[in-house]
């Protein structure tokens, strides 16, 4: 198991969520992907995508209007 950080900051959407999905293609189950962001769209759209997509996703305010979204990669 694996983490890896993917700063997105000052990248609008859709943007974050390609290179998140590219960096997933990459990455084994049970990986961790650590998505930095600033963007309120891609917030929304990121961690949705992943849930979709069948990935544990959790959501931590690093500051006022800064993110991280931790993607676990599931198998």
């Amino acid at each position: 198991m694996k983490e890896v950080e993917l700063d997105c900051m000052g990248e609008a959407c859709p943007i974050p969520l390609v290179k998140a999905q590219k960096k997933l293609e990459t990455m084994d189950g049970g990986d961790i992907l650590l998505v930095l962001i600033d963007h309120s769209c891609a917030m929304k759209n990121l961690p949705e995508w992943a849930r979709k997509a069948g990935h544990n996703v959790e959501i931590e305010e690093l500051d006022d209007g800064e993110w991280e979204v931790v993607i676990e990669k599931v198998v």
